[in-house]
């Protein structure tokens, strides 16, 4: 018996097939107004009502199911936010409680600020002067003494190192930029903590890149790290100028291991575009102390 009924159910399946295949090849054979096509367009008008009809009940439910979704989701979001306030709250108390220790420890200890470059002032200054042929060695500014600009003032520019005052006049003042070959000041690399310094000299024949020099050969230096002024002066008497400490001056370009480890050298772009200086600003007048800095043993 149940033989006969499986024989059955497999015959009435071929024949639905046999009749699907023989009702698609007269349909795709047919012109657009043969009886099978006149057929599925009344079959077309009749359910569509229904369908639409069917959507529009159905609305409401597909509302309500999208709310509980999109509740549940707000509320993990929720949660997940609730954590990561939390956790900035305590890193914030943390903070703050450093900052605090810190401050009474420099009292402590009687430190001050006199070697940032908070401690400087600032004199604006426009560029009126370039040799356009040479333009990575000097510009001339309209400040000079009469403004306070003294020799070996620092100058920045969009924010970084661009070089130092080397000429000072009553109204005009010559600044000698980073890139020129007779220029050199310490730098600090920060690479997460390490604080490793080196001397920063231009590379001898391209002006748009810097060279940090006598680094350690296994120096954990990486292209993108910023080198910032490191705030001493070397004794031998070449780099007699005293620059505030953590002044941008580039970022790290090529740190190739191999040169690393053989000349304890990396290459250093200016975050300043010193074809294209307007503005500057000169640092002078620092607080009293400030020259009383640490120099290299």
């Amino acid at each position: 018996m149940h033989d006969k009924q499986v024989r059955r159910r497999r015959a009435v399946l071929v024949l639905l097939v046999a009749v699907s295949l023989i009702l698609l090849t007269a349909y795709f054979g047919e012109s657009a107004n043969s009886p099978l096509h006149n057929v599925q367009r009344g079959i077309v008008e009749v359910l569509s009502p229904i369908q639409e009809g069917a959507s529009k009940a159905l609305k409401p439910v597909r509302d309500v199911a999208g709310w509980f979704s999109d509740t549940l989701h707000a509320k993990s979001q929720r949660d997940q936010l609730l954590k990561e306030n939390q956790s900035l709250r305590v890193q914030l108390a943390q903070a703050q409680a450093a900052e605090e220790e810190n401050a009474q420890l420099r009292a402590e200890v009687k430190l001050d600020n006199s070697g940032t470059i908070g401690s400087y002032s600032r004199v604006t200054a426009n560029v009126i002067g370039r040799d356009p042929s040479l333009w990575w060695i000097t510009v001339e500014v309209d400040k000079g003494s009469e403004d306070g600009v003294k020799k070996d003032d620092p100058v920045i520019g969009y924010g970084a190192l661009v070089g130092e005052v080397t000429t000072v006049d009553p109204t005009v003042s010559v600044v000698t930029l980073i890139t020129d070959h007779a220029f050199a000041v310490t730098a600090q690399v920060q690479d997460g903590g390490s604080g490793d310094t080196g001397v920063l000299v231009p590379e001898v024949g391209n002006p748009n890149e810097l060279i940090l020099q006598y680094l350690r050969q296994n120096a954990p230096i990486q292209v993108g790290q910023e080198v910032v002024t490191a705030g001493f002066k070397s004794p031998g008497g070449n780099l007699n100028s005293l620059f505030p400490a953590a002044i941008p001056i580039g970022q790290v370009s090529n740190a190739n291991q191999n040169t690393l480890i053989n000349s304890q050298t990396v290459q250093v772009t200016p975050d300043a575009d010193l074809r294209h200086l307007d503005v500057v600003q000169i640092l002078t007048n620092p607080q009293a102390g400030n020259q009383q800095r640490a120099q290299v043993p």
